[in-house]
């Protein structure tokens, strides 16, 4: 029990990346109804935008002076790819069967991951990452390594930015008002088609940030990362409620410390020490998402369809 403290730590840090990145998935669909399974690609070539930022910096270049190049090359990257798509793939099948768009948005997915693939230099095999300098910092049997600092600094800011903007500012609110009817958003004098554009541009930038997180937290990028951390962070939209920004952050949380915690525990149970370890921590995830939502399949902080309406 002594190492409690630390599996939950861990289980915060992963659970505040899907979070992140989760964030992108609920806000196009809390809008526009769409999954857009290209967001795992969204949040891969940000990882790679801030990398290319670090090789293009001279040598000698501080970490410290890094850090907010990388954020911005990584934002710009994530933001360039996902306004492209929702401009050209997406909205020209706005008013097309649902089905349309989702085959677009796997699709779409493929065709980033070859891309990057195919011709970013050397990305056929992991692309070493930079590391944050520094010793790690403890506080009592907590170890947080010098790599997760960003992580524990970046995302209460995104979240505290997002509220603020959703709750404050005029696009904010335009943004609630076309997720609630967008019919009569338009009516009432609303440029959906900005909102929308918001939207996926919002959700792009914190993957790219969730994407510098991770490779400060791991010390690579990859192009195969963005499949199953997009699927990862759908998981976590869907067991929080699926089109509610707050769920999305709670959901990654939940989903990261129960992975945590069915990696660090289940061993010790008895009957169940075959089924622990780290390769089975993405099947405690998807077992906890069919669990919470046979009990509440709207999500943690879902409405149901009765409740909105």
């Amino acid at each position: 029990m002594h190492e409690l403290p630390q599996q939950l730590v861990n289980g915060l840090l992963l659970g505040s990346m899907y979070g992140l990145i989760a964030i992108g998935y609920t806000m196009v669909y809390g809008i526009v109804q769409l999954i857009n399974f290209a967001h795992g690609e969204i949040f891969m070539v940000g990882g790679f935008g801030a990398l290319t930022v670090w090789l293009w910096l001279p040598g000698g270049t501080t970490m410290w002076v890094a850090i907010p190049l990388m954020i911005i090359g990584a934002v710009i990257v994530s933001t360039t790819v996902a306004v492209g798509a929702e401009r050209f793939a997406y909205r020209p099948l706005r008013g097309a069967p649902r089905l349309a768009p989702l085959i677009t948005a796997i699709g779409l997915s493929l065709a980033l991951q070859q891309a990057v693939w195919a011709w970013y230099p050397n990305a056929k095999s992991s692309r070493t990452f930079p590391e944050i300098p520094g010793d790690s910092i403890h506080i009592g049997s907590v170890t947080i390594q010098p790599g997760d600092l960003f992580l524990v600094v970046a995302a209460p800011i995104c979240m505290f930015a997002l509220g603020w903007f959703v709750m404050k500012t005029r696009v904010g609110r335009g943004m609630q008002a076309t997720a609630q009817d967008p019919d009569t958003a338009k009516l009432m004098g609303v440029n959906t088609d900005r909102v929308i554009v918001v939207a996926f541009a919002l959700g792009a930038a914190f993957a790219g940030i969730a994407a510098v997180a991770y490779g400060f937290r791991y010390g690579e990028v990859n192009f195969r990362m963005g499949f199953l951390w997009g699927l990862k962070a759908f998981t976590a939209a869907v067991l929080g409620g699926i089109g509610n920004i707050y769920g999305a952050m709670i959901g990654g949380l939940v989903l990261g410390v129960a992975e945590a915690m069915a990696t660090a525990y289940m061993n010790d149970i008895p009957g169940m020490d075959k089924l622990g370890g780290q390769s089975w921590a993405d099947v405690w995830a998807f077992v906890l998402l069919i669990v919470v939502l046979l009990v509440r399949p709207q999500g943690l902080l879902g409405e149901r369809v009765a409740d909105r309406a």
